[in-house]
């Protein structure tokens, strides 16, 4: 009986937070700015972005959520999917719903992957509230902070979600922007290739 009751109030405390997410999604829509929340041209997306196929991945250090830090030269020799988001982006959390099943548990065995989400322009507090909300519905991971947007400026001009797959020699050999299964499907195959 007690197993049964769990399992309800799981479910509502899931419905809850489903719905609270989605309308959180459509209020970020309304909210964001003009350039973010504009249909992307291939023209857009060159012009936005500074680090393209083919560069070396610029390096930075950031602070994780939970106090220590990730240098990205100091994982050469890995395959890394960086990945630019924000807690209000709707198309990031439609992604962040996929990366549990899809890139965590799917290499999750590799010691030579990782992932690193790094939250674009927001404060420790903001970023926390969202990821003890999302860890309710199975969405946890470590993520790392880049509150004064430093980190992202070095990569792009706008829009997110983005992510660089970057190789063991640390060039940037795939990049995505936005979230579309099709581009997220071939994103984990190009990792499943360099992880060969």
């Amino acid at each position: 009986m007690e197993k049964i009751i769990l399992t309800d109030t799981s479910m509502k405390t899931k419905k809850i937070v489903i719905f609270l997410n989605g309308f959180m999604l459509l209020i970020s829509a309304m909210c964001m700015n003009a350039q973010d929340n504009a249909a992307i041209s291939p023209n857009d997306y060159e012009s936005a972005s500074i680090v393209k196929t083919g560069d070396v991945a610029p390096d930075f250090t950031v602070k994780m959520l939970d106090g220590s830090s990730f240098r990205l030269s100091d994982k050469k020799g890995k395959v890394v999917l960086l990945n630019f988001w924000a807690t209000w982006c709707g198309p990031c959390m439609q992604e962040f719903n996929e990366i549990p099943e899809k890139i965590i548990k799917r290499f999750e065995e590799k010691v030579d992957f990782v992932f690193l989400p790094v939250s674009r322009e927001e404060t420790l507090e903001t970023v926390q509230k969202k990821m003890t909300q999302l860890r309710r519905v199975g969405i946890d991971f470590p993520v790392a902070l880049d509150p004064d947007r430093k980190v992202y400026d070095s990569y792009a001009k706008s829009y997110i979600p983005r992510n660089y797959l970057i190789d063991r020699e640390g060039k940037v050999v795939h990049t995505t922007i936005g979230f579309v299964m099709e581009d997220f499907e071939e994103l984990i195959n190009m990792i499943t290739e360099l992880l060969k």
